[in-house]
């Protein structure tokens, strides 16, 4: 089975590569660093192997068909890390499927859709107000990143999910000013820090 799961591991890198250096070649890419896009996605393709291996490897005891949204899931939350630390973005073009998904998963595997739904439009709702006070400290990106989370996860999930991630992502913030890796105006990328909580949850 190990061979099996490293070479799903291996052929979602490469599904997630393509699409990402795809997404960095558009016209109206909003890059953060154009110029050293190859220098910052380095280890990007090993890196992102060796955690879909770890992932698919810890989710496959759940029963069909959760593990194969599961891994779904992992697959777009990967792909959202690597863009948002390389790039400081998040695709639409990549939160939107992750979205339309995730709603998806809500009819066929039974959850409560009510639920979920409340959690995506508040969790939205919630961002936007953030992002409003914060003059951009929070992007569309994370807005729409939360909103699909709620989809996936639902209201309690999602509460840690924020919870969580925002502690991590303010330690993280902290010591990088410490260590003068960052100033008070520079942006910081808050959506990995959600999504590795969301992945979190997905292996429980």
């Amino acid at each position: 089975m190990l061979i099996l799961y490293l070479m799903t591991a291996i052929l979602l890198t490469i599904i997630a590569s393509y699409w990402i250096d795809y997404l960095y070649a558009l016209p109206d890419a909003p890059l953060s660093f154009k110029d050293s896009i190859n220098q910052r996605s380095k280890y990007r393709r090993i890196l992102y192997a060796a955690c879909m291996f770890y992932l698919i490897e810890n989710l496959a005891a759940k029963p069909y068909p959760l593990i194969v949204y599961s891994i779904v899931a992992a697959f777009f939350l990967l792909i959202i890390i690597f863009t948002d630390f390389e790039q400081y973005v998040i695709f639409d073009k990549v939160s939107l499927p992750f979205a339309i998904i995730g709603l998806i998963s809500l009819f066929h595997l039974n959850l409560n859709i009510v639920n979920h739904l409340i959690a995506a439009f508040f969790g939205g709702m919630f961002f936007l107000f953030l992002a409003l006070i914060s003059r951009g400290a929070l992007g569309g990106g994370d807005i729409k990143l939360i909103a699909a989370l709620g989809l996936w996860f639902g209201t309690e999930d999602l509460f840690s999910i924020i919870t969580i991630g925002s502690i991590f992502a303010g330690i993280s913030a902290l010591i990088m000013l410490i260590v003068n890796r960052k100033s008070r105006q520079d942006y910081f990328a808050y959506g990995p820090y959600f999504c590795m909580t969301a992945i979190y949850l997905l292996l429980r």
